[in-house]
Formats: C-alpha cells, sequence, structure tokens
C-alpha cells in the first residue's frame, strides 16, 4: 500500500525532471529494480556504473560506484531506500546509510515516482534539498544535463526492450 508522505514542491530548495518514456510502467519499473540493468542507465555514459548494494525496502542500503574514463571504481552514492512502492514510488537518500543510520555528509532526498501514461510512462524525479545552497550546488554541478542524461540512457534501454 502506498503511503502519501508528498510535501509541496519548494523551489528554493528542490529540483525536479520530468519525462514520458514511451515502454510500459512494469518495464521501466524493472529497469531501475534490477541490478544488471540498473547499471547500464545510472551514470550518463561513457562512465560506468557499479551496484554494491540494492536492498528494495525502506532502510535497505543502497551503494554504487562510479568508474569515468576506465579508471577505478569509486563511490557515488551511499544512501538507504526510505519507501519502495511497487511500481509506483521509489524514495532514496544520502541523508542516510543502511539501517536508518545518520549519513556524513547528508544532501538530498530523491522521489522517484512512475505513472501510467497515454505514451508509456510518466517518470519524475523529484531531488529535495536541506537548504538553498544545496539546490543551488547541485543545480551547478548538472543536475538537469545529468539526470536528463541518464533518464535518456533510461528511455533509451526500455524503449529498445519494452
Amino acid at each position: 500500500m502506498t503511503v502519501d508522505t508528498a510535501t509541496p514542491v519548494q523551489p528554493d530548495f528542490d529540483l525536479t525532471i520530468t519525462r514520458i518514456i514511451a515502454a510500459p510502467r512494469p518495464a521501466v519499473w524493472r529497469a531501475w529494480t534490477d541490478s544488471a540493468s540498473f547499471e547500464q542507465w545510472w551514470v550518463p555514459a561513457p562512465a560506468l556504473c557499479r551496484v554494491l548494494d540494492m536492498e528494495l525496502a525502506p532502510g535497505g542500503s543502497f551503494r554504487t560506484e562510479i568508474s569515468e574514463g576506465g579508471g577505478d571504481f569509486g563511490p557515488h552514492i551511499t544512501g538507504c531506500f526510505l519507501a519502495v512502492d511497487e511500481l509506483e514510488r521509489i524514495v532514496f537518500t544520502n541523508s542516510l546509510v543502511a539501517g536508518w543510520r545518520p549519513a556524513e555528509s547528508p544532501f538530498m532526498t530523491a522521489v522517484i515516482t512512475f505513472a501510467d501514461h497515454p505514451d508509456g510512462t510518466e517518470y519524475i524525479s523529484h531531488v529535495m534539498h536541506r537548504n538553498a545552497a544545496d539546490r543551488a550546488l547541485h543545480e551547478e554541478l548538472g543536475f538537469y544535463d545529468g539526470w536528463g542524461t541518464v533518464i535518456g540512457q533510461l528511455a533509451g534501454l526500455v524503449e529498445k526492450t519494452g
């Protein structure tokens, strides 16, 4: 059962990106929840992603690594899942790590929603920050280009395979 924990968008603290993906919602969901599929789209190519932990349950560990330019893998996301509502929503944060333990460097919480759309799936990434400075930093680091690129890669993966 989905529990609505949505809060109103706060433009000074939040960044949001929406895309219609021409694939059924179960295909988009699988690409998000299957580690092997996830690794194919989670970071902008040509960088590579490796999933270390993806415990898709509240309090479950979410850890990925990134390799840029064919080099060694290093930390990318270290956090935990707050909510996993099948086919509807995934909420994760890097403010906490597995087992609800506080993280050393909290930065954001992301709410990913999946909804049926006449052309496939409406995919929304809503990212909340603790303050305006963190939001501005995330935007300066290329939020729209980076998250837009990976959502495009996700779309490319599922639109081919359905």
